[in-house]
């Protein structure tokens, strides 16, 4: 059998935003998941995975430092070839909507001559500070003897599970039209457990229904129920998370004593910042 000329495939970066409160098994079996699933539509190669912890300034309950969940994102990665962890967005004193971070990553593509052609068309984020180049950092993707065409530039993916796709229900949560943007501009690929109501949801939604051939749908047939939630609970309450949680994350948890009760208290009774920042433009 002939094989296929990878250059005719599409090349996917796959971006996972969340709390990584703290990383567990689950949260790498979703960039595994993903991978398969592309590659086994014989369209797409996908060509690295990106975890992007949310900031301290994102205010949920019980989130620790973002330096700690960014540490123990790099302990689970280390020994991956293709998913590490970018720090931009956990070190910028303000929470950033998920789509500034989705054109963040998908700048860092575009060749640069292509930036200023693509700006209009994709309004990019101010970058904050400047950070020092991390030993063994992904370069970001070149490719030679090609025109700065956008569809030669690799298309960076939503990677999220069916509770982040529900979540766009939530009333100021997210603003329309950065679901908008997300679906039409990007993707979303969402790994959910055979017989949920994802699809479910695209139907109810006139955006994501508008939009549904943008929206890959995983189905998990081996369930995993881990959540960071429920390992913090196991924490708290003295019990083990072995096999649950990479161990160099596990040993990393216990010698710094990360998760208490009093841990979860953190940001009790705040409003988490796009709730904020949502319902306060919504008045002016």
């Amino acid at each position: 059998m002939a094989m296929e000329d990878p250059e005719r495939k599409t090349e996917v970066v796959l971006l996972a935003c969340g709390s990584f409160n703290p990383i567990t098994n689950m949260h790498l079996r979703l960039f595994e998941l993903a991978k398969d699933y592309f590659h086994e539509t014989g369209k797409y190669k996908v060509i690295k995975g990106i975890i992007s912890p949310v900031g301290d300034a994102y205010k949920k309950k019980g989130l620790i430092s973002a330096n700690h969940r960014v540490t123990m994102a790099k302990l689970a990665t280390k020994n991956s070839d293709w998913v590490e962890v970018d720090d931009w967005e956990s070190s910028q004193s303000e929470w950033l909507e998920t789509l500034k971070v989705l054109r963040y990553h998908h700048q860092k593509l575009l060749p640069p001559d292509a930036t200023n052609s693509l700006e209009d068309a994709v309004p990019l984020p101010k970058l904050g500070r400047k950070r020092k180049q991390e030993p063994n950092r992904h370069e970001p993707v070149k490719k030679k003897n090609r025109s700065p065409d956008i569809n030669s530039v690799p298309q960076v993916k939503l990677l999220c599970g069916s509770d982040m796709l529900e979540s766009f229900g939530i009333p100021n949560l997210w603003k329309l039209e950065d679901i908008t943007e997300i679906v039409e501009k990007h993707g979303l690929v969402c790994i959910s457990r055979a017989g949920n109501n994802a699809q479910k949801f695209i139907y109810e939604s006139d955006i994501l229904w508008r939009h549904r051939n943008n929206i890959h749908l995983v189905e998990e047939w081996i369930p995993n129920d881990i959540s960071s939630t429920k390992i913090r609970r196991a924490l708290r309450r003295g019990q083990s998370i072995r096999y649950l949680v990479p161990d160099v994350v596990r040993a990393y948890i216990e010698k710094n004593n990360l998760y208490s009760p009093e841990s979860e208290d953190r940001n009790a009774g705040v409003d988490l910042a796009p709730l904020q920042k949502n319902a306060s433009d919504n008045k002016n």
